[in-house]
């Protein structure tokens, strides 16, 4: 496999839930409202698409290009992919901070969750196209195969990781 296959199947799965929830979220209402269902989200995303896919993208694949004499517009592309994942952080606090205030009993927020729920379901698709079909194959070129094979066991090493430093970041907070 090369690492754009491990990437590309994680976005599959983003996609996937990413479906889910904006279903839910058009047929929610201020009488139905979930706040654990919107928990879930967020947590998926923190953890899945944002620390886990993002950050073998971040802090492996960009880390990696950038040492690189990467074309313009590759490099163009890079950073504009950087700038989205900065984007989704900043919804995704959104939501969190108005699923807090639902939760204190504020029942006019769940509009503005709803739309944010449906903006991130809308923003993943077009970026994931981009770095599907655009990035990915574009800056393969940039690594022979050693560096190749080299990058997908970097991906798989943080993968293992991960579930890791979630749970010792779990212990963490309940031990406070």
């Amino acid at each position: 496999m090369k690492p754009r296959g491990l990437l590309m199947i994680e976005h599959r799965l983003i996609e996937k839930v990413l479906i889910v929830a904006k279903q839910k979220a058009i047929s929610t209402t201020e009488i139905d409202y979930n706040p654990i269902f919107i928990e879930t989200i967020v947590d998926f995303i923190r953890t899945y698409a944002d620390r886990t896919h993002h950050g073998k993208e971040e802090n492996i694949l960009f880390v990696e290009l950038a040492k690189k004499k990467l074309d313009v517009e590759d490099l163009r592309i890079m950073n504009e992919l950087i700038d989205e994942h900065k984007q989704t952080r900043a919804k995704v606090k959104e939501v969190i901070e108005l699923n807090e205030k639902y939760k204190g009993g504020d029942r006019k927020v769940v509009p503005m969750i709803v739309d944010a729920i449906i903006w991130l379901a809308g923003f993943y698709p077009v970026h994931i196209k981009k770095e599907d079909a655009v990035f990915f194959p574009n800056t393969e070129q940039y690594f022979n195969k050693s560096e190749s094979d080299n990058l997908l066991n970097k991906f798989y090493e943080f993968d293992r990781n991960m579930i890791h430093e979630k749970y010792q970041n779990v212990y963490k907070v309940i031990s406070l």
